[in-house]
């Protein structure tokens, strides 16, 4: 085919490996979807998929897109995504990890994953992975030569069922090393609201199977927060848009009070017992 080599993932036909929408947003905040589309190079074939198995949460962060859209609008900030199923190669993993191009997902085989040489995953994390984090590094890397402070927000979304265990949690703010002072902030202005249950490294903890937020944020020393919303909460258009707003005023709170507790351990905005109980208005 024109355009594409016998070793390349992406022809002429296929979307680049990342967009930008609201580029010109100017707040410290920085939004990122590694997880926000569902893209297949035609190349691949649908990975032996049904089409229907692209929207499903095994290929796609549910309503990411959407909610981080509106939330860039709110806070007037950048939200890099990618475009590309996490089937095709996952955002938010080393590339050399087996799970980076599962071949298998929540129970259901990925037949274009299966028994792949090492070339054709290295092919696949040249044409969507390292394009994709070179774009977010360069974004950082234009703001901190300007002089503009960053907090990186990296938005996911969680199926409400798990190898048929059910997850409580409305919302999760995920942390690990580094400069933990605006997730611990941003937790607690979630927790701000009885009408949640918010998750504190729920229902995913941040370790070394994380590969976005340390690799940009921990290097660079930024504020950081990995937020996880339950899929059915963001799943249509007006979810997506009262959580962004939900999201928005809790951003904001976190953002000026780690500016004073940046991870001296001082008192939180409210007692955390680890989570707030009710459903979202």
């Amino acid at each position: 085919m024109t355009g594409r080599t016998a070793e390349s993932v992406l022809g002429p036909e296929d979307p680049a490996p990342f967009a930008l929408f609201n580029a010109a947003g100017t707040s410290p905040f920085l939004l990122i979807g590694d997880h926000a589309g569902s893209a297949v190079p035609r190349h691949l074939k649908l990975l032996g998929l049904q089409p229907d198995d692209l929207g499903r949460h095994i290929a796609i962060d549910i309503g990411v897109l959407g909610l981080g859209q509106a939330l860039a609008l709110l806070l007037d900030a950048p939200f890099v995504h990618q475009p590309y199923s996490r089937l095709v190669i996952d955002c938010n993993r080393l590339p050399a990890r087996p799970d980076a191009i599962p071949g298998v997902s929540d129970g259901t085989p990925i037949p274009g994953n299966r028994h792949l040489s090492g070339r054709a995953r290295d092919a696949r994390a040249d044409a969507v992975h390292r394009p994709y984090h070179a774009a977010i590094a360069a974004l950082l890397d234009t703001r901190l030569a300007t002089a503009q402070e960053t907090i990186l927000l990296s938005l996911h979304s969680f199926t409400p069922e798990m190898d048929g265990v059910a997850r409580p949690w409305d919302v999760g703010v995920l942390h690990g090393s580094g400069r933990t002072g605006f997730a611990h902030a941003l937790r607690d202005a979630l927790a701000v609201h009885a009408d949640l249950i918010v998750g504190d490294n729920e229902p995913y903890a941040m370790d070394e199977t994380d590969y976005t937020i340390p690799f940009h944020a921990f290097a660079r020393n930024l504020r950081y927060a990995e937020i996880e919303v339950r899929q059915d909460l963001v799943g249509n258009p007006s979810g997506q848009e009262a959580w962004a707003t939900r999201l928005a005023v809790a951003a904001r709170r976190a953002a000026e009070m780690s500016s004073m507790r940046d991870g001296s351990g001082q008192k939180p905005l409210v007692p955390w017992h680890g989570r707030s109980r009710g459903g979202m208005a």
